[in-house]
């Protein structure tokens, strides 16, 4: 059997460029396809914090409804945004070759960080690490796709605000003058992109195995088993790193409170062939080490709101 295969993206230019990267790496291989945008309710309702929306996986659901519906076979996400647990009948298809896992501060110069200052994110897990380290300083809220929240920044009286290095390097907008937040520990699979597409769906999952990157998955895999056990169900701030090198796992994992005083971090190493399991372990450890703490006061602000 043959027949094209339609890829589903939301239409913003990072997600467009991601879809046409699997679409490209698809015709490579002699598979024909066609892309297919969808908005979703994370690029529509910007004047919330994502969290108060209440729904889990809010850039990713349109596209999980559209595959259910038969709009598009497969889908491309960044995959720090996709929840830990897929929808019934969708599975995990590619995990391509990890990018840039940093976070950096795009800024209008860097005098403010030994004094007062306003940075803009919104994300719980940057907020938290950025008030644990400046703790003098103010943290509002940004939301909107990359080109929508650099105009932002330009627009108001912030400082600076923090952007995953990857998103702007994969659509050119990178600018020189920029820090590099190499204390901030990542979010879980932040700088991979994942596709998923219909479990039963044997043609499109054998295409999309020919893209699949085996050291990113066995990273961010183990991320997000960490992120899974920690989480129960509230969203929080965790960050989640873990590298390959030879034969050998590096994993650093971080549990914030809200306004980042409260901290729990674990770094572990094992061999490869030992990782079964790592993720969960570590998330374990944070929780009998004070996360617990901390994933009880979370849950009772967030019911505050």
């Amino acid at each position: 059997m043959v027949k094209t295969i339609r890829i589903g993206t939301r239409d913003s230019e990072l997600a467009l460029w991601q879809a046409h990267t699997v679409q490209d790496k698809l015709r490579n291989l002699g598979y024909t396809t066609t892309l297919v945008t969808v908005k979703s309710t994370g690029d529509i309702l910007l004047d919330k914090p994502l969290y108060e929306l209440g729904i889990t996986g809010i850039f990713t659901k349109t596209l999980d409804i559209a595959m259910i519906n038969n709009e598009v076979d497969i889908a491309v996400h960044s995959m720090k945004d996709v929840p830990t647990a897929l929808p019934k009948g969708i599975v995990e298809a590619a995990v391509l070759e990890r990018a840039n896992v940093q976070d950096i501060l795009l800024h209008k110069g860097l005098d403010f960080l030994n004094g007062q200052g306003i940075i803009a994110t919104g994300s719980l897990r940057r907020q938290a690490q950025w008030l644990h380290k400046y703790p003098g300083h103010t943290v509002v809220d940004l939301r909107g796709n990359v080109n929508t929240r650099m105009q932002k920044l330009n627009d108001n009286n912030w400082n600076g605000a923090i952007f995953a290095a990857a998103g702007l390097e994969r659509i050119n907008l990178k600018p020189k003058d920029y820090l590099d937040l190499d204390w901030m520990i990542p979010a879980p699979a932040q700088g991979a992109m994942l596709v998923v597409a219909k479990q039963d769906d044997s043609y499109c999952l054998e295409a999309l195995s020919h893209l699949n990157h085996i050291n990113s998955e066995i990273c961010v895999h183990i991320e997000r088993a960490f992120l899974k056990e920690l989480e129960g169900g509230c969203t929080a701030p965790i960050g989640a790193l873990a590298r390959i090198d030879k034969d050998q796992i590096h994993f650093t994992g971080v549990l914030f409170s809200l306004d980042g005083k409260d901290k729990v971090e674990i770094s572990k190493t094992c061999k490869i062939a030992e990782k079964k399991d790592i993720g969960v372990k570590c998330a374990q450890w944070i929780l009998e080490n004070g996360g617990r703490e901390i994933m009880e006061s979370i849950k009772k602000e967030m019911s505050k709101e």
